[in-house]
């Protein structure tokens, strides 16, 4: 009964190949679709018929695989499958399989199925060649120094790079399928011994109990349906990455990597507040220099978050500007009020920013042009904008860049934008309640493992504080040393 609730047609595989390829031809739908091959042929003299997905198998490997079947004699036929695929299959990913639900599955999913004649079983030959592009460094991460490859969108290639950099047979990775109708592989690494057993139980239950149609926006259709709480609050989650080499070190540290296929980049759980501000150019560095560049990264987000907002507060009150800092006032008056210039000039970044996506490249560079000369000489002179508010904007777009991770620098905007509106409504205490608010979104998220997000500074750990702060030397020195 459970099998023919979840093919929706009655009976399963017997001995018959007129009814085997009936069954089949029903559940896939072979002449509804072009790319499903289907063929009849005579292998030891029996009846056979192959089903394929064109252009998800590799055509020569298939040929040469049939080339040796039809030269199979009637005296090499075994009397079972199994002894079959065991003497007379030149290759090694093959299995039986007598399951509907699991060969319709293989069957889409690219692999080759063979049905023969007088067995009630199939032969299931796992000959698959997905499309895919080179394994060239991302676009998003790169680095100063280090690896040049990144994650592309097949799943096994991802897990191959993974493989080449961890020779150890404590790391595992585990296969599940999300999603009723497109039964996405998602796989689930982590190093055994180093990962926490109890959240490693937790993710592995909750991926088999997802119940969703399908996994439409690949990674974040599968991250919102991991974390369900507390989706208002911006602040990142998970940390995402298209860098082998910075999975590796997660991976390594006790975290868990999901990759997801289609997915150019690998998912990492837990994180800290601490932990998605890190880079991989932190540690191809010496520690001097990697200790620096990440206080740097830090310090920069502090000044991307109150610069804005600190300047308009100043600015409402000139008589608390010291007589060093009399520089900053505005040099004409405004036409518009300033939170106005702000607030439009917020949108109007996150505008050219997603025009630059959409344009063609041959366009990018005259319209960039364009775009600056519009957004500065001819913004100020229309009386629209300040020079100053442009000014600490730009610095504020351009050092927003410095994060690596898109989902806290839209956190940081966010929580910008609410302390900048606070400050023009309620003077000073507008701009504490907007840090209050920071405080409060930091304090009360939580990682997927349900810890602090600002662990180690909530609870304090110094000595893991410190080492997060402070770029350490990657190997402990020697007695000689």
């Amino acid at each position: 009964m459970e099998k023919e609730k979840e093919t929706g047609v009655r009976g399963g595989l017997t001995c018959s190949l007129e009814e085997n390829d009936r069954l089949l031809r029903s559940l896939l739908q072979a002449d509804k679709s072009f790319d499903m091959v289907d063929r009849g042929l005579s292998i030891g003299g029996r009846d056979a018929h192959i089903y394929f997905i064109d252009g998800l198998c590799k055509d020569e490997l298939l040929q040469k695989l049939l080339q040796y079947f039809l030269d199979l004699k009637k005296e090499d036929m075994p009397a079972d499958m199994e002894a079959l695929s065991a003497r007379c299959v030149p290759y090694i990913e093959v299995t039986t399989e007598t399951n509907l639900d699991n060969i319709l599955y293989s069957v889409l999913a690219g692999i080759f199925l063979l049905v023969i004649d007088g067995y009630d079983q199939v032969l299931l030959l796992d000959a698959r060649e997905y499309p895919a592009r080179n394994v060239s460094e991302p676009e998003k991460d790169k680095t100063l120094r280090g690896s040049r490859d990144g994650f592309v969108e097949t799943l096994i290639f991802n897990t191959a790079l993974l493989r080449r950099r961890i020779r150890d047979p404590r790391f595992h990775v585990e296969v599940h399928q999300v999603g009723k109708a497109s039964r996405t592989d998602v796989a689930l690494c982590y190093m055994e011994g180093r990962a926490d057993p109890d959240f490693l139980r937790r993710i592995r239950a909750q991926l088999d109990s997802i119940q969703v149609d399908a996994l439409t926006m690949s990674q974040e259709s599968l991250a919102e349906c991991l974390f369900t709480k507390k989706w208002y609050n911006p602040f990142p989650k998970f940390k995402h990455t298209e860098r082998p080499d910075a999975a590796t070190a997660q991976l390594l540290e006790g975290n868990l990597v999901i990759l997801v296929d289609n997915a150019p980049s690998a998912l990492i759980m837990p994180t800290t507040v601490f932990d998605v501000m890190e880079e991989a150019d932190d540690y191809y560095f010496p520690p001097v220099t990697g200790s620096y560049l990440r206080f740097s990264r830090m310090l920069i987000a502090v000044v991307t978050y109150l610069w804005t907002p600190l300047f308009l507060l100043l600015l409402q009150n000139p008589d608390r500007i010291p007589a060093w800092l009399s520089f900053i006032e505005l040099a004409e008056e405004s036409n518009v009020p300033l939170i106005l210039q702000f607030l439009i000039l917020e949108f109007a970044i996150d505008g050219l920013r997603l025009a630059a996506v959409n344009t063609p490249n041959m366009l990018s560079t005259p319209l960039s042009v364009l775009a600056g000369i519009v957004m500065g000489e001819y913004a100020v002179e229309s009386g629209w904008f300040n020079a100053e508010v442009l000014l600490y904007m730009a610095v504020v777009a351009l050092a927003s860049y410095t994060q690596p991770n898109y989902e806290m620098g839209y956190a940081l905007k966010f929580m910008r934008m609410i302390t900048l509106i606070l400050t023009a409504l309620f003077g000073g205490w507008g701009f504490a309640a907007g840090i209050g608010i920071l405080f409060l979104a930091l304090l009360l998220n939580k990682t997927v493992s349900g810890n602090s997000y600002l662990y180690p500074l909530l609870p304090f750990d110094w000595a893991v504080l410190k080492r997060l702060l402070v770029r350490r030397r990657l190997w402990p020195r020697s007695k000689e040393q």
